[in-house]
């Protein structure tokens, strides 16, 4: 059994929730399977992203001006052919 917290000393009440679907869900078992199935494990590291074909400069300029994420400057770069020129068109029509 999960040891329960206390809040100014005293045990933290066992809450107990009823729902439409006639099920109850404690609030310490909750808890517990939460822990079981998240806590105790580690966090896959993301993995890193290769090198890009594209400019540092040209996605150093897109993510700089339009305010976006390196992968969706990438994109862009991608759907104009890694032209730049094409790309900071495409994303003027876009935001017209």
């Amino acid at each position: 059994m999960a040891a329960l917290s206390r809040s100014n000393g005293r045990p933290e009440p066992e809450v107990i929730a009823n729902f439409l679907d006639g099920n109850s869900y404690s609030k310490g078992k909750l808890d517990e399977a939460f822990r079981v199935l998240r806590l105790d494990k580690p966090y896959p590291k993301p993995a890193k992203a290769g090198p890009s074909q594209f400019k540092q400069e040209d996605i150093d300029l897109l993510v700089q001006e339009f305010e976006l994420t390196r992968p969706q400057a990438e994109k862009v770069l991608a759907e104009a052919d890694g032209g730049i020129a094409e790309a900071l068109q495409r994303l003027i029509a876009a935001s017209s």
